[in-house]
């Protein structure tokens, strides 16, 4: 489970507030990749606050309240379809922490970054592999950027409905990847993750 080591020493080595950052959605096929920063207050506690991964769609819902009602600041951000076919997926992950970590005020004066990049931020970072399920910080992220773009595909659905986003939510479900292939990618895909259509 997370908690704070990682947000204690960055504050006992002079830097504060510390702010976490994660993204969601590098895998799917279409779609933004979403990425939320959050600086919560030191030590407030939030039960059942985990990896988004690891919890229901019900628990990220109920904890995003709780979270957006009591970080000290939170931002979410994304770089599109686009972005991610000129920049590649990991760049393009890079630009919407940035973006979301530029929302924040107070500005956070380290970043603690879930894996193990941590490229063009504007102020010192700490990179921390799974640190989605050792950070509170980072957990916190990593649950508002799933939600939110969880909610993003669940708009796209009524918009595309012949692609069943809100099923899928993007990812190359066998059940997506023969949709595209019938009828085509559609202005959500991301060109460059659609290698599959060339087999």
């Amino acid at each position: 489970m997370p908690d704070y080591s990682f947000e204690h020493s960055a504050i006992d080595a002079g830097f504060s507030p510390v702010a976490g950052t994660d993204e969601a959605g590098r895998g799917p096929l279409a779609g933004p990749v979403y990425a939320a920063a959050v600086i919560l207050p030191p030590d407030l506690d939030i039960p059942g606050l985990n990896d988004s991964k690891k919890l229901s769609e019900k628990k990220r819902e109920a904890l995003y309240r709780v979270i957006t009602e009591k970080a000290v600041s939170w931002g979410i951000a994304f770089a599109d379809a686009g972005e991610i076919d000129e920049l590649n997926i990991l760049n393009a992950s890079q630009l919407a922490m940035r973006r979301a970590v530029a929302m924040l005020s107070p500005a956070p004066a380290m970043v603690l970054v879930d894996g193990n990049v941590a490229r063009g931020f504007s102020m010192p970072t700490k990179t921390i592999v799974k640190g989605d399920a050792l950070s509170m910080s980072v957990a916190a992220a990593s649950i508002l950027a799933k939600v939110a773009r969880d909610r993003y595909c669940l708009e796209m659905d009524r918009l595309y409905p012949a692609y069943q986003f809100a099923k899928h939510k993007g990812y190359p479900t066998a059940e997506h990847m023969e949709i595209v292939r019938k009828l085509g990618p559609c202005p959500l895909h991301r060109k460059t993750f659609l290698n599959f259509l060339d087999k």
